[in-house]
């Protein structure tokens, strides 16, 4: 007893004798009376103790309260978050509670905006199981991504070690979001050489230059290339013979696409179609088409010109011993274009930020969730599948508006103001994942499914897409939707393409 009540005086007193001196360290009220929140105060306690001072706990738990958490009180539960900040004196509030749903994680975030001080979040067990040992090391501020209506989709990428390591992989889009993720990703299976292909000069030197940093043993080769180009495109195959593609460019943004359907056409419909003839004739193992839910019952000319090119895939299979797939997911949260980065400059500005419709709903995705699932199905694809993960339910936009204004320190509709700007011509206002007649089959990973492909008449495909690329090259507008309506089941073109408009399509 003597020898272990002199040891536990010579703990207590290095644990607390410096945090009493240090009155610049932070005040910190921990969310969280469980293991993690036990782990990060410990932490605080021995090795930040010049930085960081637990001065209190909140827990939902009744049977907590008024007990003490490493020498911290319990004060409250997280409905008196605003009243324990002020008696404890509070600088920063950090949430400790990895398993906590995502509904749950949004009230309480919601209710610690509301004090006004900056909230830190501990990640998922996994994220700090698979990072660094410290708890505290991997807070971080509260993401966008934290709150939404979902757990994180985890895959497990083992089977993609095995048709990626030692090839040759050709990443078109490569500067892009999904394309540079994908970049990333991949280099992590050691590929033979990775050629990262775009239109793009500076994206494509940003990825070459930040994969240099990363994986300086990978042999990369960054390619300044049109895929719409097909002389340019077999020049590329011929060179570096790649074994594996992945085709993430492609022109995305649908009310610019309603103005141009002869951009879209050209590089999402014909530019595909060079690259799965290109795939075929040089004998590539394995190639995956990156799609869009949009694809869906399409009432846009992007959503339709991606429609088309999964098509095109499809009719390939029937010709070729590469394996092809396609892979259809939702909104990708902090993609170039996409609601996240506009609502951030907007709130940055003051307001007001601008949501289509307050009924507007989407599905989402992160970008590294995105981009698993195009690798695994990379591993799984083999006579043109449509692949599609399961992302849960559909998230209104206005919601999100809300969640980022408040992440950003401001109360919606008092210090922002939410604008409603009506739908935009192509938009819906509920995105679909799979047709009726795709229907949906289980795979072996519970998150991902398979939507059937469609039966295609190839003598008439074919002469299609050539009536196609005739009114593309000649610019005319009206032309290239009807066709697209024709080729299509389920096209809905937009107000900007009734046939009144179409025929006045001219000079458009």
């Amino acid at each position: 007893m003597l020898v272990g009540g002199f040891r536990l005086l010579a703990r207590l007193r290095r644990e607390f004798h410096y945090i009493r001196l240090n009155k610049a360290a932070k005040r910190v009220l921990v969310v969280g009376a469980g293991q993690a929140g036990a782990q990060v105060i410990q932490e605080m306690l021995r090795e930040y103790k010049n930085i960081y001072r637990p001065v209190a706990v909140v827990d939902d738990n009744p049977a907590k309260l008024h007990f003490r958490l490493h020498g911290i009180p319990v004060a409250g539960n997280t409905q008196q978050l605003t009243r324990v900040v002020e008696r404890y004196k509070a600088n920063e509030i950090l949430i400790a509670i990895p398993s906590a749903p995502k509904g749950r994680l949004r009230e309480i975030v919601k209710q610690a905006k509301q004090t006004g001080l900056p909230v830190r979040i501990l990640p998922g067990l996994l994220e700090i199981v698979n990072g660094k040992i410290s708890f505290l090391q991997q807070t971080r501020e509260v993401r966008i991504e934290d709150l939404l209506g979902r757990k994180p989709v985890r895959i497990n990428l083992c089977d993609a070690a095995g048709y990626l390591a030692g090839e040759r992989i050709l990443i078109t889009g490569a500067g892009g979001s999904i394309g540079g993720e994908l970049c990333r990703q991949v280099s992590t299976f050691k590929p033979a050489v990775l050629l990262l292909l775009g239109r793009g000069e500076n994206s494509i030197y940003e990825i070459d230059r930040e994969l240099a940093t990363t994986h300086p043993n990978i042999c990369r080769k960054a390619l300044i290339a049109d895929i719409r180009d097909r002389n340019k495109m077999e020049q590329v195959f011929r060179l570096y013979r790649p074994t594996v593609v992945f085709h993430a460019a492609a022109h995305k943004h649908v009310p610019l696409m309603e103005k141009a359907p002869d951009e879209a056409v050209k590089n999402n419909v014909f530019g595909v179609k060079n690259l799965v003839e290109l795939a075929d004739q040089y004998a590539v193992k394995r190639f995956v088409l990156i799609s869009t839910d949009k694809a869906v019952n399409p009432t846009s000319v992007m959503g339709a010109s991606k429609r088309l090119a999964e098509m095109i895939v499809q009719h390939m299979v029937t010709r070729s011993k590469t394996k092809y797939c396609s892979v259809r997911f939702g909104n990708v949260l902090g993609s170039r274009g996409s609601i996240i980065p506009l609502f951030k400059k907007q709130i940055a500005a003051g307001g007001p930020v601008t949501v289509t419709h307050p009924e507007m709903r989407r599905y989402f995705m992160t970008i590294p969730e995105a981009v698993s699932l195009v690798i695994q199905a990379g591993a799984m694809g083999k006579k043109g599948e449509i692949f599609v993960l399961d992302m849960g339910e559909p998230v209104r936009i206005v919601d999100l508006a809300h969640d980022l204004i408040r992440l950003s320190g401001f109360e919606p509709e008092k210090d922002i103001k939410i604008k409603y700007c009506g739908i935009r011509p192509g938009e819906k206002l509920f995105e679909e994942i799979l047709t009726i007649e795709e229907g949906s089959m289980a795979t072996k990973h519970k998150q991902i499914y398979i939507g059937k492909p469609h039966p295609i008449d190839e003598e008439k495909f074919r002469k299609h897409l050539d009536d196609l690329e005739k009114w593309v090259v000649t610019a005319d507008h009206g032309k290239v939707v009807e066709i697209l309506q024709e080729m299509i089941p389920g096209y809905q073109p937009s107000k900007v393409w009734s046939k009144e408009m179409i025929r006045k399509s001219e000079g458009f």
